[in-house]
């Protein structure tokens, strides 16, 4: 028998949604049914490799993760990753389909609405309750007609909508009326409900305003949800987020990130935020790296000359060249090993104009863009402190040279990564590795610090806490009730 659905759509972009799925999944397992998150279209470049070897949005493997189940790409069937400023690449279940400009894609993307289709009828042939949550806003008129993401994809799956506005940005009446008052009829009729998401102070005193939202819609509230300050715990999504999870005591080792335009993955912060004994530093354009840094960190990038050539814009190259002479530490990941490098070529255009630019020359090897991109869980060890270690593999360059000889890692096929003879300079292509708690504190004692922290059991635990916070506050009867 068929699983039933409901869609959470918000009223903007981070609005909550993502951790409103995430909560409702581990509260529904809870009860015993068999869960599954759906988001017919991402956009984001912070991605999760599935263990079938595709990718799909961080937020949908996280999901995945509350409701008790592998990530799969038919959780996430349309993905893009925006490359330049008006591009991005598309992942249509779990594979690169291509490169398009997003007024190409405008046109395109309800071709894609099948393949949405069918991801979506596969989850709910194998769940009780398919969780869909929505992107940006369905308010966005001069989108609709080729929406897939929101009331495009509700109303071809006839799929009930629940509506969450943001009460911590302001204006929420205005959100949730403003939002009906711009739909037309049809759309307006997929919504069951609205829930006001992050109030902080004692929210009896919006009463009046939750009523006033009832009168002026027609729709029932389902809650209204308090802040939940643990969500900082678990794995961001949206690049905004990286400076509310960056910490600065000023007593731990400070590990630096300069903020480049297409930085991705950056879910490898996350376990390094929680860690007391780290300051990370989120370090934003116009501004130098700041000197205290002990540790200067290069995330992945979707467009690594082009983050490259940012870097240099912002002078970060001169204040990385200046860190190292003093005897820092450098550390690149994917992206950040690339430009580490003497060179990074893209003969085939593959992330923007064909070419090639000279790296830092911080390590002794050179990186080649390819057209097949490498998607892949890993386990095995660091070699660097014989400690297991987890990690996934997600880049289209192919890298080697002499430092390749020093390599850090093994994954069952000899060593891998990048150093430099006095070992202060490091690169490599896993992603997830500070997640292996023994990996962490080893890592960080050679910083002159411990750590004791279980990263995926906090992950875990604050899933439970989300899923009690929103069965406290939200009416979870109801809701299930509107799915269908």
């Amino acid at each position: 028998m068929r699983g039933k659905a409901i869609m959470i759509q918000g009223t903007g972009t981070n609005t909550g949604k993502s951790m409103l799925v995430a909560g409702l999944a581990r509260a529904y397992r809870n009860r015993g049914l068999s869960v599954r998150p759906f988001k017919p279209q991402n956009m984001s470049n912070n991605a999760a490799v599935t263990p079938g070897g595709g990718e799909i949005g961080r937020a949908q493997a996280l999901q995945a993760m509350a409701a008790g189940v592998s990530a799969h790409v038919d959780m996430n069937p349309i993905l893009l990753k925006p490359q330049t400023s008006t591009g991005a690449q598309v992942i249509v279940q779990g594979q690169v389909a291509g490169t398009q400009e997003a007024r190409d894609f405008g046109r395109n993307r309800e071709s894609l609405m099948p393949r949405v289709i069918e991801s979506f009828d596969r989850l709910r042939d194998a769940a009780d309750l398919v969780l869909v949550e929505g992107a940006g806003s369905p308010a966005e008129t001069n989108l609709r007609a080729r929406d897939i993401a929101n009331m495009g994809f509700a109303r071809t799956a006839d799929v009930p909508v629940v509506l969450a506005g943001d009460i911590d940005r302001g204006g929420v009446i205005a959100q949730i009326v403003g939002t009906q008052a711009v739909m037309d009829d049809a759309d307006n009729a997929m919504i069951t409900g609205f829930v006001v998401n992050k109030f902080r102070g004692d929210v009896t005193l919006f009463d009046g305003g939750r009523d006033d939202i009832i009168h002026r819609t027609g729709w029932p509230c389902l809650g209204v949800v308090p802040w939940f300050d643990a969500a900082r715990k678990l794995p961001a999504e949206d690049v905004m987020d990286l400076p509310a999870r960056a910490q600065s005591g000023g007593s731990g080792t400070g590990v630096v990130v300069p903020r480049l335009p297409r930085i991705s993955n950056f879910d490898d912060l996350d376990p390094l935020a929680a860690e007391p004994g780290i300051d990370l530093i989120v370090a934003e354009p116009g501004a130098p790296l700041p000197r205290e840094a002990d540790v200067i960190l290069l995330v992945g990038s979707k467009a690594t000359l082009g983050d490259l050539a940012a870097l240099r814009a912002e002078g970060w190259d001169q204040d990385i060249l200046s860190h190292v002479r003093y005897g820092g530490h450098v550390l690149g990941l994917c992206g950040g090993y690339q430009i580490l490098g003497r060179q990074i070529g893209d003969p085939d255009g593959i992330e923007g104009p064909a070419g090639t630019a000279p790296g830092l020359g911080l390590l002794d090897v050179e990186t080649t863009l390819v057209p097949r991109k490498e998607l892949a869980l890993r386990e095995g060890r660091s070699l660097l402190h014989d400690t297991p270690l987890t990690g996934y593999e997600i880049h289209m360059g192919r890298t080697t040279g002499p430092d390749c000889a020093r390599g850090w890692l093994d994954f069952g096929k000899g060593p891998e990564g990048a150093a430099s003879a006095d070992g202060r300079i490091r690169g490599c292509y896993q992603h997830g590795i500070f997640t292996s708690d023994s990996f962490r504190a080893a890592w960080m004692r050679d910083l002159g610090q411990t750590s004791e922290r279980a990263y995926a059991t906090e992950v875990e635990e604050t899933l439970d806490a989300l899923a009690a916070h929103l069965e406290a506050t939200m009416d979870l009867d109801q809701l299930l009730s509107m799915a269908r």
